[in-house]
């Protein structure tokens, strides 16, 4: 709360009279986060072949949450490692089960689906700003041979962390309709 007073050239007592504390402070901030990402799309599942399949809601799901925290990349620490008292996110986790399990998951696997995607994306949050230099060819030296012919320009394409995103996103997901497959 000093370090906020300060940032804001405010006295620390003038924050309690907007909020009770620090725990209400970083329940705000989850709230705000969480008001930009899409749960929208888990609302149109169904067991029909006609609405949107539950993997296809996950990773659009999974785009808008790895937006909203790239974007705030500072909370991503914070809020994952507090208590969530938020209300909004649990209508945010509640949607997603929800969808999930339309869409065929077992109930007892719907929470680890839904972490298991949360833990990439904020990893990814992660990456994605990192600075653009954090792993370079030049730096890694002679003596490593496989991660420079790796990090050959040709291939910076490939590379990127929008790529490595990508290329986590379907494969994870790719992997967890595998899993529904044999628990089904």
């Amino acid at each position: 709360m000093r370090t906020l007073a300060a940032r804001v050239d405010r006295q620390v007592s003038s924050l309690y009279n907007h909020v009770s504390g620090r725990g209400e402070l970083i329940e705000l901030m989850r709230a705000r986060i969480v008001a930009g990402i899409d749960v929208q799309v888990f609302s149109g599942i169904e067991e029909s072949s006609e609405s949107v399949p539950w993997d296809r809601a996950l990773e659009l799901w999974a785009r808008t949450y790895l937006r909203a925290f790239a974007d705030h990349p500072n909370l991503i620490r914070l809020l994952a490692t507090t208590s969530i008292r938020d209300l909004s996110t649990y209508e945010m986790y509640d949607s997603v089960i929800g969808g999930l399990r339309r869409g065929g998951w077992p109930q007892g696997q719907t929470v680890a689906v839904m972490r298991s995607v949360e833990a990439y994306v904020l990893g990814s949050a992660l990456d994605i700003v990192a600075p653009v230099d954090l792993i370079t060819q030049e730096s890694a030296g002679d003596r490593f041979a496989e991660i420079r012919g790796a990090l050959d320009p040709r291939f910076g394409e490939n590379s990127s962390a929008v790529a490595s995103f990508e290329f986590g996103l379907t494969s994870l997901i790719q992997g967890l309709k595998h899993r529904l497959e044999a628990v089904s």
